[in-house]
């Protein structure tokens, strides 16, 4: 019997692989016809939101390519259709898995910044990107998505436990 612990990139590809998948079954249920509807002025849009969502994953890849990007070079666009936010979503989170089995420890606990042009606007190690500007980010914005479902009286799907509408995700 070993003893041996997961490398950190494979305990968060696992972690990643469970969050995508519970993330997925929100942004199935977004309809295309009410990609405008917002629940308040100051509120983005279901559809703005949910492609937020799916391009939000990309950016453990991003933050994986090189020591730093400019976001004046990065294109995230709004999707059109919930079959266009469940593609990019579903092709950011096979590229986010693929780019964490290419990366090395210090790769990955090295630092990494966010830049506009020539101002730096963060530093952070790889390993916090991972953590906040995409797990814990992206599980944010299913708390907002599924209060969007809930107000739109779509049924919300089972998160990490039961919903009001089905029970809890089994296996």
């Amino acid at each position: 019997m070993s003893d041996a612990q997961p490398t950190l990139q494979a305990a968060l590809s696992q972690e990643l692989r469970t969050e995508l998948k519970l993330t997925r079954r929100l942004l199935e249920r977004v309809p295309t016809e009410q990609f405008s509807w917002q629940p308040h002025p100051k509120s983005m849009s279901i559809g703005s939101l949910a492609s937020h969502m799916a391009n939000l994953v990309a950016f453990l890849e991003v933050s994986l390519a090189g020591p730093d990007t400019d976001v004046t070079t990065v294109k995230m666009s709004n999707a059109a259709t919930t079959d266009e936010v469940l593609s990019r979503f579903d092709v950011n989170g096979e590229n986010i898995h693929k780019a964490l089995e290419q990366v090395d420890d210090a790769t990955f606990h090295g630092n990494w910044s966010l830049r506009m042009g020539d101002k730096v606007l963060m530093t952070l190690p790889r390993a916090a990107v991972a953590r906040t500007m995409v797990l814990n980010h992206l599980i944010h914005h299913r708390g907002q998505l599924s209060v969007y479902l809930r107000l739109l009286d779509i049924p919300v799907p089972a998160i990490y436990g039961g919903s009001a509408d089905e029970g809890p995700v089994r296996g």
